[in-house]
């Protein structure tokens, strides 16, 4: 079947008011996309056609009906496929699948060696797409759109440059040319570049035009959104956290745990808390738990409320330049430390004011979770179905009709 361009183009405009519309009504659709009825209910009668719409049953049969001539119903298909959003972080790989809507269908997330080679984390991760797609009884046939966050700069061809130690080849093992065949439209971005899209779809930034979503669990990574537009740059580079290895106050790019065991170590080496009591104990293991630390800080305890001042001195830093460099309203602290570091940001708050010449953004934790970077990708994933994978899909079936 042939369609005039104004033909696609009315298709479109009720494509677009139907995704988000629910059941409705020609009437309720001519009076959004600004068409004549009779154009409106040809692209329905086309939509309904190929199975992109479904008609409903009609006022009367639905027992709505009041008198006159009941009108069609229609909402879009749930059918269309599903889509899938991954996070492939340094120790950790995730795959969500989800209806192309609001409907989470599977997740699984694993832990995986921070050494792993990037063959063995390509097969891993093939082998947890199909696993998730058989928890989410879908088929490989019916993805339409999958979006991967790495923890790298992400050129706009899903490649991430050479870093000297590897690192980013780790996260983004060729991702862009291993997920190829499994969707019409795959994209790789940027991990922190998805937590502003994941905020700013249903979190602390939405409705925001001037924001920066900062990653500052394991590495410090900054999602930018000026003027409404996230910000790529030519290497994808925007809001890297390797400048903060040359901030004098900051000194490197690991992230906020990294900053809270530094902190209690070097409080116990010099005194300022003693060894033994709760805080400096930790000080004697392989590890601290940065959670524990701030737990005893949200509690009152003194010797954590140091180790929160002081860490939230660096963050003030930290903000300072993301500031004056990006004039952001708002700055969300993501991922998974976001559920217990307001000690630290109390503290980030009081000091901010000095590290700007500008207005300080209002600084606040992200209510989103560890999961963040998995829910950009999914809402990334869902904005490619409906913009471009369904639209294609619609062509394809007119062609074949």
């Amino acid at each position: 079947m042939t369609i005039s361009a104004a033909g696609r183009a009315s298709v479109g405009s009720v494509l677009d008011f139907a995704w988000n519309a629910g059941v409705f009504t020609a009437t309720e659709a001519m009076s959004q996309v600004a068409l004549t009825r009779s154009t409106v209910i040809e692209a329905i009668d086309t939509l309904a056609g190929i199975g992109i719409l479904h008609e409903l049953p009609n006022a009367r049969s639905a027992g709505g009906y009041r008198g006159g001539r009941p009108a069609r119903r229609f909402e879009i298909a749930d059918d269309l496929g599903v889509v899938i959003g991954i996070d492939s972080g340094l120790s950790h790989l995730a795959v969500t699948v989800a209806d192309p809507f609001e409907t989470v269908l599977a997740h699984r997330r694993i832990e995986v060696p921070r050494t792993a080679s990037s063959g063995a984390r390509r097969r891993t991760l093939s082998g947890l797409l199909d696993e998730a797609l058989r928890d989410a009884g879908a088929e490989r046939a019916s993805v339409l759109a999958v979006c991967a966050g790495v923890a790298a700069p992400v050129n706009r061809d899903g490649i991430s440059p050479p870093h000297p130690e590897g690192f980013w080849a780790r996260t983004n093992p060729g991702l862009a040319d291993l997920l190829t065949g499994w969707a019409p439209i795959v994209d790789v971005k940027n991990d922190a570049s998805l937590a502003a899209a994941a905020e700013g779809a249903g979190g602390a930034a939405a409705g925001c035009q001037d924001y920066v979503a900062l990653l500052a669990g394991e590495r410090f990574g900054a999602g930018v959104v000026v003027d409404g537009h996230l910000l790529h740059g030519a290497h994808g580079g925007v809001g890297e956290g390797v400048v903060f290895d040359h901030v004098v106050g900051v000194g490197t790019a690991y992230g906020l745990r990294y900053a809270i065991e530094r902190e209690v170590r070097a409080a116990v080496a010099s005194g300022a808390i003693p060894a033994s009591g709760a805080i400096g104990t930790l000080a004697g293991g392989k590890d601290i738990d940065p959670r524990t630390v701030l737990e005893f800080a949200a509690s009152g305890d003194a010797d954590a409320a140091l180790i929160a001042d002081r860490v939230g001195e660096t963050v003030a830093i930290i903000i300072g330049v993301l500031g004056s460099t990006f004039d952001p309203s708002r700055v969300i602290v993501c991922g998974a430390i976001a559920d217990s570091i307001e000690p630290v940001l109390a503290a980030a708050r009081r000091s901010l004011p000095s590290q700007l010449h500008l207005p300080a953004p209002e600084l606040i934790a992200s209510t989103l979770g560890a999961d963040v970077v998995s829910l950009g990708a999914v809402a990334t994933a869902r904005e490619a179905a409906r913009t471009r994978a369904v639209p294609a899909l619609v062509q394809q079936r007119l062609a074949g009709r």
